[in-house]
């Protein structure tokens, strides 16, 4: 007999789901469930009091879609989100770290972007532009940092406008290391490398 999801378990009866009941699934805050909801991730409906209810099934979509059935032990091997808005770039990087064993990646494009997949991904490891428009690299760096839920996550940021300030605010932050751009591949992948390791190894 085909065992029920983890929906229907929590919610046998009901084909809404209120945003508390969301944010209590996937283990989230529910300003970030209608941070979601706003931005058009997560389809909702509203009743005439005003107040958002949300299909199960489409909650369970927007899960499949964003693998967060279990998403901090789900899967071997580490996380990584890479975060910046030149897409080229972050094309460019998933495909030279492909080559880093036991990696699994994760993109954002922006600072509210990389808040939903820290909550939804959980990486392990982030690579975070500095200079986004928006909430830049700076602003999403003490953000990790300052939740208890993700304090531990290895930062890593990359700058374009390379300098001992911009460094330095960046340690300052929480970062672990700051690499300049243009990225110099081999630096990178030593980098990353490293920090597999000595994640692996907690």
């Amino acid at each position: 007999m085909e065992q029920p999801n983890k929906f229907a378990r929590k919610a046998p009866d009901k084909p809404y789901l209120t945003p508390n009941e969301v944010a209590q699934l996937f283990m989230v805050s529910p300003i970030t469930v209608r941070q979601w909801a706003q931005k058009g991730l997560l389809a909702a409906e509203v009743t005439v009091g005003g107040h958002r209810r949300f299909l199960r099934g489409e909650v369970e979509r927007f899960a499949r879609d964003h693998g967060m059935a279990g998403a901090r032990t789900a899967g071997g091997g580490t996380r990584l989100l890479v975060v910046d808005d030149d897409r080229q770039l972050v094309g460019y990087i998933c495909e030279l770290l492909s080559e880093v064993p036991d990696l699994r990646i994760e993109t954002a494009f922006d600072g509210f972007d990389a808040g939903t997949k820290m909550q939804v991904f959980r990486p392990h490891i982030v690579l975070l532009d500095l200079m986004m428009p928006g909430l830049n690299g700076f602003e999403v760096c003490q953000r990790i940092k300052s939740d208890e839920l993700t304090r531990d996550t290895r930062v890593i940021t990359m700058t374009g406008f390379a300098s001992s300030e911009n460094s330095g605010r960046s340690l300052g932050a929480g970062a672990e290391r700051c690499l300049a751009k243009p990225l110099d591949a081999e630096v990178l992948l030593n980098v990353l490398h490293a920090a597999v390791q000595s994640e692996s190894a907690r």
